[in-house]
This record gives structure tokens, C-alpha cells and sequence, in this order.
């Protein structure tokens, strides 16, 4: 079993920066892609940010691309998201989710990954 736990969230204002982070324990985590997610209530879960278990590649949302970046520290099995220019719109809870597959894939669907924390809260105001 593996186990992650995100923190980092918070209210911030319109334009600031947050950082989340993930912290992965209970099994070796580092040859795995792991990424973020966002849920709103009534919608989807959907995919944020995505590092493949080299950092050999990232993969964002178009809604967050060049403002948001991922990255991780296999030494320590967490993963971050660094947000930057927040908008109102970023406003969801976001869950740290692990890939439990040997492939060399970033997937953007949520029912792919098998491992989830319990998320954090980010507000924006306007």
C-alpha cells in the first residue's frame, strides 16, 4: 500500500503563489509517475500536472500552463506543485495521485491512477 498526503493549500488572493506538496511512504515510489488533480463540487475530477518518475517529462493543462509547475524529489518520495499567478478559477481541492505502472506515461484520466491523497483546499479571491 502506498499512502500520500498533500499540503500546502490555503485562501490566497488573486495573482499570488502557493505550493503543494505530496508526500508518498509505505512503498518505493520514485519509478512512478505521480500528478495532480482538481475537483470542484458537481464536476469532474481533472488533471492538473503530471512528471514522469525521471522528471524526464511534464505534462499540464492547458488551463494552468505556464503558471503552474510540477516537479519532485525521488530522495525524499515527494512531489510538488508550484503555483504562480492564481485565478479565482484554480479554486478546488487538489489530490496528489500516483500511476502504479511500470510505463513511461503521463495519463490524464483520473480512473488511471490507483493511489490518491486526501487533498487540500486552495481558495482564490477575486
Amino acid at each position: 500500500q502506498v499512502q500520500l498526503v498533500e499540503s500546502g493549500g490555503g485562501l490566497v488572493q488573486a495573482g499570488d503563489s502557493l505550493r503543494l506538496s505530496c508526500a508518498a511512504s509505505g512503498r518505493p515510489v520514485n519509478s512512478y509517475t505521480m500528478s495532480w488533480f482538481r475537483q470542484t463540487p458537481g464536476k469532474e475530477r481533472e488533471f492538473v500536472a503530471g512528471i514522469t518518475w525521471n522528471s524526464g517529462r511534464t505534462d499540464y493543462a492547458n488551463a494552468v500552463e505556464g503558471r503552474f509547475t510540477i516537479s519532485r524529489d525521488n530522495a525524499k518520495s515527494m512531489v510538488y506543485l508550484q503555483m504562480n499567478s492564481l485565478k479565482p478559477e484554480d479554486t478546488a481541492v487538489y489530490y496528489c495521485a500516483l500511476y502504479w505502472k511500470l510505463i513511461v506515461t503521463i495519463p490524464v484520466e483520473a480512473n488511471e491512477y490507483v493511489y490518491w491523497g486526501q487533498g487540500t483546499q486552495v481558495t482564490v479571491s477575486s
